[in-house]
């Protein structure tokens, strides 16, 4: 299985430990893109649509397009208020774009997912002349319980074999931007990026449900993936009281589709 497929292996989980997005990225995603009734927009790998939802509330028709199954039918169910919006089931890799293009197409936290030699020209293709192409991208960063988060790298240098040793979260200051695929593309230009952060204080059982909704963690074989959530488990709650505070950094990059008709590479 691809990592990419973990994620529908407990769509309820991930509906219910996944973050939500900054209300103030949302409003500025909208602002970019014109959003409101009548605006086309193409939302790829919703997952349970935590960006989806509030993209909705601005009334312009969705049509989100997820690779597992089970994320898309927790999508419908959340999203069962807004007429206006499809989930289909599909790899946009793959998946034929239709013929009136969107005003918006967003990836949230998935862009990574996509195929890198094709990702930025199916972008543009999806998009009309003048739309806007809004990719976020989600790192933890140091803040937080720092303390927490040095000390449970032991857990996982025992548990898991691909940890790098001495591997320590970064500032944000240090994190790039990851803006000069949009800017190479000769399809894309006015490329910005906005930073947002949000801290989030998890309980034990909270922040074990968050790690199980990453690909790595659910990449480890079950004895390794146990032994490395026993361990975090009894950090927590032996050194932090049943609590931590994770720091988010949401990088939106915005980019807008040139007028001109494609440019093949």
């Amino acid at each position: 299985m691809a990592l990419r497929e973990t994620f529908n292996e407990d769509a309820e989980l991930y509906d219910r430990a996944r973050p939500t997005y900054p209300p103030g990225l949302v409003a500025q995603l909208a602002r970019a893109a014109g959003l409101g009734p009548g605006r086309r927009v193409l939302e790829v790998a919703p997952g349970t649509g935590q960006l989806t939802l509030p993209l909705a509330e601005f009334g312009g028709e969705v049509t989100a397009v997820e690779l597992g199954p089970d994320m898309a039918a927790v999508a419908r169910r959340r999203l069962r208020a807004f007429p206006h919006v499809s989930v289909e089931v599909a790899d946009f890799d793959e998946w034929p774009l239709p013929a009136e293009p969107f005003d918006l197409m967003v990836c949230a936290t998935a862009w990574h997912w996509l195929a890198p030699d094709t990702r930025a020209e199916k972008a543009a293709d999806a998009l009309a002349p003048g739309g806007l192409l809004g990719v976020v991208v989600t790192d933890h960063v140091a803040g937080g319980t720092t303390e927490f988060f040095y000390r449970s790298q032991r857990c996982y240098q025992r548990w898991d074999p691909a940890t790098p040793p001495g591997l320590l979260l970064r500032e944000a200051a240090e994190i790039p931007t990851r803006a000069e695929e949009f800017e190479r593309c000769p399809r894309f230009e006015n490329v910005a990026v906005t930073r947002y952060f949000q801290e989030i204080t998890y309980t034990t059982d909270a922040y074990l449900d968050v790690l199980l909704t990453y690909s790595n963690h659910r990449a480890l074989d079950a004895a390794r993936r146990e032994g490395l959530l026993g361990c975090i488990r009894e950090l927590i709650d032996s050194g932090y009281g049943g609590r931590v505070t994770k720091r988010y950094l949401h990088q939106l990059i915005t980019a807008t589709r040139t007028e001109s008709s494609r440019v093949d590479l």
